[in-house]
């Protein structure tokens, strides 16, 4: 029935409109289009809003009760669903060959020795395996470790922080065991080094890098070029802090770092910064040779103050690095320490120590630059020059004897990579980081990375 008045009046329509003119046909034809189609919608969306809600009423009749303290728990954003928990872990795979002189004890000269050192051993030796666990932790945090397995079967916990994902206004802030931001390379595990070892300003400062058991707080400026401002607080117990000087109430260890940077056109990138770090040791232990040649155990307490300028260039044609880039990078640092250095009595040993304590001040610099050129896929040839300023060194009337030396050391290395997961590299070095030494060294070194990898820093 209702399908014939429909008809029945579209008839009648039709007829009317032939009779008006044809201006006005078309103008009619045009309104009743729009009409007819504003009233389907409308019923069109009707009929959807009523078949929805009664799903959702038969869902609430099948649904079963949930307690209100299961319900609190899936909601707690510490508490993901476990079906999503997906870290990404990765393992490093590290092994070297070294033909080296063969030396008792191997100390930068003029310098305090800094111990944590991936150096390796002569011949063939095991690297440093690395075991990277990353992932979100839930909307707000997300958590990263790196653990070294070392070739002795030592776990060592080189990371392990938390760091927001949601303070906004380019704020970040982690907590826990992190590789300090101060300077260019610092950031870096063993296995993103493009050289076998690392270099000698390193070494003398911190070992091999800095090590910060404590906060950072970051910010990122909202601008085109890149502005970066970050503070930490450490607890101070790696060098140059000690064990005793991180066995205090208060941070032990304070850095503060700028780092500014753009793209000078499609191919050219750069990053510069100026970093500031003190330490306060207490009764920091190292090994000395005294005027008579004996060994002097010391103890050294005071300030440990570092400034760093790094800077780093990057090319690559159009900003695909995939078959030709070069990066050139560079460091320069300023150490000042002082305080009082005890030497324990080695007048047994032949030594003129006596047990007594002076005053020690030191202002020692070093900087190194190393550039590296991929020619063409998957090869490079890279070549590094170290060179370090043992300063103005003063140990009072204790009897240590005073270093001058200025350690240097040229290196050059070529590497292959088969792929983004596996490379191997040959490097050779002429090493005179030791007063009256001169190494001629020889590297072969592998790097393999099994499982998923996040990407390295600029």
């Amino acid at each position: 029935m209702k399908r014939r008045l429909r008809i029945v009046a579209t008839a009648c329509a039709v007829a009317a409109l032939s009779a008006a003119p044809p201006e006005a046909r078309a103008e009619t034809d045009v309104e009743k289009l729009r009409n007819e189609f504003g009233q389907q919608l409308k019923a069109l969306q009707g009929n959807y809003e009523r078949r929805l809600k009664e799903l959702e009423e038969r869902a609430r009749e099948k649904t079963p009760a949930v307690p209100a303290v299961e319900t609190a728990r899936n909601q707690a954003p510490s508490s993901p669903a476990r079906s999503s928990f997906n870290p990404d872990i990765s393992l490093v795979l590290q092994g070297q060959y070294l033909r080296s002189k063969d030396i008792d004890e191997r100390r930068i000269t003029g310098f305090f020795p800094a111990g944590h050192d991936h150096g390796g051993e002569r011949g063939l030796s095991l690297g440093n395996t690395e075991l990277i666990v990353s992932a979100p932790i839930d909307p707000y945090f997300r958590g990263h470790m790196t653990l070294a397995l070392t070739p002795d079967g030592e776990a060592e916990v080189e990371e392990a922080w938390f760091q927001t994902s949601g303070l906004g206004r380019g704020l970040s802030l982690k907590g826990g065991r992190f590789l300090s931001g101060i300077g260019y390379i610092n950031e870096q595990h063993p296995h993103a080094w493009d050289f076998a070892d690392q270099n000698l300003m390193y070494q003398a400062l911190f070992g091999e890098h800095l090590i910060q058991d404590g906060v950072q707080l970051k910010w990122l400026a909202p601008t085109d070029t890149f502005l970066e401002l970050g503070v930490e607080a450490g607890r101070g117990q790696f060098f140059p802090g000690s064990d005793e000087g991180g066995n205090r109430n208060r941070p032990g260890a304070w850095a503060a770092f700028a780092k500014v940077g753009g793209d000078v056109g499609a191919s050219h990138s750069w990053r510069s910064g100026l970093n500031y770090f003190v330490a306060q040791p207490r009764t920091r232990e190292a090994h000395l040779d005294d005027v008579s040649g004996a060994q002097g155990l010391t103890d050294f307490t005071g300030d440990s103050k570092t400034w760093i300028v790094d800077f780093v260039w990057k090319w690559a044609p159009q900003g695909n690095p995939t078959r030709r880039n070069a990066k050139v990078q560079a460091e320069y640092f300023r150490r000042t320490e002082n305080g009082e250095l005890t030497c324990a009595d080695n007048t047994a040993d032949g030594g003129v120590c006596s047990g007594l304590g002076d005053g020690y001040r030191a202002r020692q610099s070093g900087w190194y630059l190393q550039g590296v050129y991929q020619f063409m896929p998957r090869w490079r040839i890279g070549y590094r020059y170290d060179r370090l300023d043992s300063g103005g060194v003063s140990f009072g009337n204790i009897g240590l004897a005073t270093e001058d030396y200025r350690p240097s050391r040229h290196s050059l290395m070529a590497d292959y990579s088969f792929s983004e997961f596996s490379r191997f590299r040959v490097q050779v070095a002429r090493d005179r980081s030791m007063l009256g030494i001169t190494d001629n060294q020889v590297w072969l070194q592998y790097i393999l990375s099994l499982g998923a990898h996040g990407a390295h820093r600029f």
